[in-house]
């Protein structure tokens, strides 16, 4: 009897056992949901294209890939550094020991089907080209706009789309300091505003400021330093995440655009944040990302999203390796993604972004990273917040 009475309540006591473990672990699994429910917020989402663009042909290769825009028949521009940023053994055909490679033209258009559609580029008569090109832009007008930030750079270059050389603005080894009227301080980028006709510069890689031109004559309206302050070259020292924000541009002031509703847009790369202005230099807010990041910083470039508000901004940061996505009215980061690696969806120094009409993202990579990418839309929707990682294609 004392046998069966002990094997019962052996029986009870495994059973009260499971059961609370079962309520544990139900309850874990209900934490553990509320938590990944949690973490999701709305945002556009975005897969990888692996096959985009095409191969190129004639054995081309591409350099230091450092430069995006779309254009209005959603052309995908990009600008690269060629033969100079290309290893030796990548140059075989042109240096005449094997079959392959050599560097593309600086100048590429690929169609939406990754086709290459149009190229051209580099030295010509009439103008200097930049001992190393920075950016490209096209203008809403056809013309394509193209800084630089070698050592010399001191200028900037207006051509057709066909590559018919239009306009040279400063000129190549005559930096003057961030407060000259004629001359600039390695571009990093340009953008023209096809309400006003003016040609906002990010100048620069040298200088500290934004600079604002008449696109056609290239005359000099109005420029400015952080905050709207007037420009000032004096050495800031190393950045420190603790320190007050300098109130001063670090080099490079390494992006500037303007959205639908008249607010510019600046990337201070090394200071890692993002400062907002009217268009005429007037300081609205500035938003910080990744503020612990050193060296390079992680606001390098910024396009935005294709929905009539522009609610985000996506944010490319080459250090970090990966794309963050920002709202645009609060600049606060609700999601990211991306890693450091050569596979589709990962980054080796992603320095440029842009957008198509469909709200397709691309971006280019410098260093040895030397290509270009294309990340489909697929509507906004619930994704994780912080990193999503790689975002390869789904199982269809």
């Amino acid at each position: 009897m004392k046998i069966i009475q002990r094997t019962r309540n052996l029986y009870l006591g495994v059973t009260l056992a499971a059961v609370v473990g079962a309520l544990g672990i139900g309850q874990a699994v209900l934490q553990n949901t509320a938590d990944a429910q949690a973490r999701m917020v709305q945002a556009p989402m975005f897969e990888v294209d692996p096959l985009w663009p095409k191969p190129l042909p004639n054995h081309w290769l591409l350099g230091m890939t450092i430069g995006i825009w779309v254009d209005e028949q959603d052309h995908v521009w990009i600008i690269h550094r060629g033969a100079a940023t290309l290893h030796a053994n990548e140059r075989a055909l042109e240096l005449k020991v094997g079959e392959c490679c050599q560097a593309a033209p600086p100048v590429l258009v690929f169609d939406q089907a990754g086709n290459l559609v149009r190229y051209w580029g580099g030295p010509g008569a009439g103008y200097e080209w930049p001992e190393s090109n920075h950016g490209i832009h096209v203008d809403y007008k056809g013309n394509v706009w193209i800084g630089g930030n070698g050592a010399n750079d001191a200028h900037l270059l207006k051509f057709t789309k066909d590559g018919k050389f239009l306009m040279q603005v400063g000129n190549l080894g005559k930096n003057a300091g961030s407060n000259s009227m004629e001359q600039f301080g390695r571009v990093a980028k340009i953008w023209v505003d096809p309400k006003t006709n003016e040609a906002y510069v990010a100048d620069g890689y040298r200088n500290r400021r934004v600079a604002v031109l008449d696109a056609d004559t290239g005359k000099m309206k109005r420029y400015w330093g952080a905050y709207g302050n007037k420009p000032d070259d004096a050495d800031l020292g190393k950045y420190d995440p603790k320190a007050p924000p300098a109130q001063q541009f670090r080099n490079p002031v390494h992006c500037v655009e303007r959205t639908d509703d008249g607010l510019l847009y600046v990337c201070d790369r090394q200071a890692n944040r993002i400062q907002v202005f009217r268009a005429d230099g007037t300081f609205v807010k500035e938003g910080f990302f990744a503020r612990e990041t050193l060296g390079s910083g992680s606001a390098w470039d910024i396009a935005f999203s294709k929905d009539p508000q522009q609610r985000f901004i996506f944010l490319a940061d080459g250090t970090n390796e990966k794309v963050r996505v920002v709202v645009r009215e609060t600049l606060e980061e609700v999601t990211n993604f991306g890693d450091g690696g050569r596979q589709p969806g990962q980054f080796y120094g992603v320095h440029s972004i842009a957008t198509d009409s469909k709200g397709n993202l691309y971006t280019t990579e410098t260093y040895e990273g030397k290509r270009v990418q294309r990340f489909v839309f697929k509507g906004v929707g619930s994704v994780q917040a912080g990193n999503q990682g790689v975002l390869w294609p789904r199982a269809k």
